[in-house]
This record gives C-alpha cells, sequence and structure tokens, in this order.
C-alpha cells in the first residue's frame, strides 16, 4: 500500500499540465470563497486567520531551511517587507473587501488582467520598455476592464458610475503589480524558503490590519461556515497551488506554465455562474475575450521571459 502511495504521488508530481490547471482552478476557487465569506466572517479576519495558518505550516515545513538561508534573507528584508505588504496583505485585504460589493464573475475577470498591470508596473518603475504587440495587449485588457466596471455602458465612466468593489479589485492589481515589480530583487533563496518569509510577514502585518474591524465594531469571526471558507482558502489558493505552480515551472518552464495562469478568469466565470448562480451577461463575455486576447497578445513574443510568470508563481 505505502509503495503504491509513493508510485501515485510521484505520478501526480510528474503531470505538469494536471498540477498547473488545477493552480490555476484553486486561485479561481478563491474569488468563489470570498464571496460565500459574506456574512459567514468578515473580511479582514479571513486575511488575518489566512496569513496565521498559512505561515504556521510554512514555517512547520521549512522553519530550518529559513534559518539556514537567513543571511541572504536579512540583506533583503527592507524590500521583502514591501512585498509582503503590497502583494499578501494588502492585495487580500482588498480583494475579500471588494467580493462584498462586486460579482465573483468581475473578480476573476478583473483580476485576469493583473499580468498587464505588472507590465504597466514595470514601465512605470523600471522603466522597462512596452514593445508595439504588447502596447495593442494592454488596450485590449484594459478595455475589459473598463467593460467590467462600466457593466457594459463605456458611458458611465465618464460619470465614475463604477461599482465600488470593483474599483477596489483594479486598486487590488494595482498593488500586486508593485509587488510582482519588486521580484526582480528577490532573494537568491528557493521558492518555498522565499514564500515562507513572506508569509510570516503578512500574518504580522495583517494583525494591525484586523484591528481597524476590532476597532470599528465591525470584526466577525467565522461561523461553522465561516471556517470552511477559511480553511479553503488558507489550504488550496495559499498553500498546494504554491507547490504545484513551482513543480509545474520546474518541469515545463516558466514561460511555458504562466501561459496557464490564463485559465484563472476562465475558470473563475464556470464557477460563479454553476455554484452562485450568478448571471453571465453579454458585457462579462467581451470583458473576457478583450482580457484574455490582450493577454495571449502581450505574451505571444515573450513566453519565455520570466517577469510575468514570476508574479504569479507567488501570488497571494
Amino acid at each position: 500500500m505505502l509503495s503504491s502511495h509513493k508510485t501515485l504521488r510521484a505520478w501526480f508530481f510528474a503531470q505538469p499540465i494536471l498540477l498547473l490547471c488545477l493552480t490555476a482552478l484553486f486561485w479561481a476557487g478563491n474569488t468563489i470563497a470570498g464571496r460565500l465569506a459574506i456574512d459567514q466572517v468578515s473580511p479582514l479576519a479571513v486575511v488575518f486567520l489566512r496569513w496565521v495558518a498559512v505561515s504556521g505550516i510554512m514555517v512547520a515545513l521549512y522553519g530550518r531551511q529559513v534559518r539556514a538561508e537567513w543571511p541572504i534573507l536579512k540583506r533583503h528584508l527592507p524590500v521583502m517587507v514591501l512585498m509582503g505588504v503590497f502583494g499578501y496583505t494588502a492585495f487580500n485585504a482588498l480583494f475579500y473587501i471588494a467580493a462584498h460589493k462586486t460579482t465573483a464573475l468581475n473578480l476573476g475577470i478583473i483580476q485576469g488582467s493583473m499580468p498587464m498591470f505588472v507590465l504597466l508596473g514595470a514601465l512605470v518603475i523600471l522603466r522597462t520598455p512596452i514593445r508595439a504587440v504588447q502596447a495593442c495587449g494592454v488596450l485590449l485588457t484594459m478595455s475589459g476592464v473598463a467593460f467590467i466596471a462600466s457593466q457594459g455602458d463605456l458611458s458611465r465612466l465618464a460619470g465614475l458610475e463604477i461599482n465600488p468593489g470593483d474599483a477596489l479589485m483594479i486598486l487590488a492589481c494595482l498593488l500586486y503589480s508593485l509587488y510582482a515589480v519588486l521580484l526582480r530583487k528577490r532573494p537568491a533563496v528557493s521558492g518555498m524558503v522565499f514564500f515562507t518569509v513572506l508569509s510570516v510577514i503578512a500574518a504580522i502585518v495583517s494583525v494591525p490590519v484586523f484591528a481597524v474591524e476590532l476597532v470599528q465594531g465591525t470584526q466577525q469571526w467565522p461561523t461553522p461556515k465561516g471556517w470552511l471558507v477559511v480553511a479553503y482558502i488558507s489550504i488550496f489558493p495559499s498553500f498546494l497551488s504554491q507547490i504545484f505552480f513551482m513543480r509545474g515551472v520546474e518541469l515545463i518552464g516558466p514561460g511555458r506554465a504562466g501561459v496557464f495562469i490564463n485559465l484563472v478568469p476562465i475558470f473563475s466565470s464556470f464557477l460563479a455562474v454553476v455554484l452562485l448562480g450568478e448571471p453571465f451577461h453579454f458585457y462579462h463575455a467581451a470583458a473576457l475575450v478583450l482580457v484574455l486576447m490582450g493577454i495571449a497578445l502581450s505574451e505571444r513574443k515573450a513566453k519565455q521571459r520570466a517577469t510575468t510568470p514570476a508574479s504569479a508563481s507567488e501570488r497571494g
């Protein structure tokens, strides 16, 4: 029995397509979990409990390796603190607050535009040039985001009639792009050690963030259903997806692995309709097509570059 278990495990971790599809599915499931958390657990409590749980698991598994590589890590600690704040705590806080104000469909499609926000962040902060084909991709993707934010009526943008949840999700993507750009300065340590340290930073920073809810009196500890939501978020999109994605990158390389992240908005849309019964309007379809076309266009000649895949591999 033990031998067959090891054989199955070895087979499973040798299947890059399966691993990467599961990664995208788990990340898409995070949009559903955000909606299911409504009235079951408050948004900032989710952030706090998520990172406490994840950091506990990671320290238990990789704490010894962190101590061994600490001389390298401590030299990069200021940058890593910024990365933990922007990419993990702040992004997740805005994500789960947005989930209370907009649909899982909108969350998934806007989140799918994240590679374009990263591209723009690299242009602004690192002065990384954008080629003409990438610029076209950015325009297509941002058109899709505008379609979602205006619910298919672009005239609403002129009057700033934007759903607050969609606006928060766009802001979350902007903050995540700062984190992704800072990945250029990540220390030369293993991916899991790097993730362990960032998860600990995120857990620490989430304490004062969670205190905001306590002071405002809006804090809600999880109900039984809320604990299931927190457990899913902690185990699947936070923990297993990291392992699966890194193994996928190891097997087929970052360029090819990064393409699978484009499945997130597709899976999110499907799950939102099937599990939550959310209506799928024409503007959702149009936005989804524009976002995916934009990403495909921008990555067509850049699949071997690690910028976008690297950011995806550390997604919070």
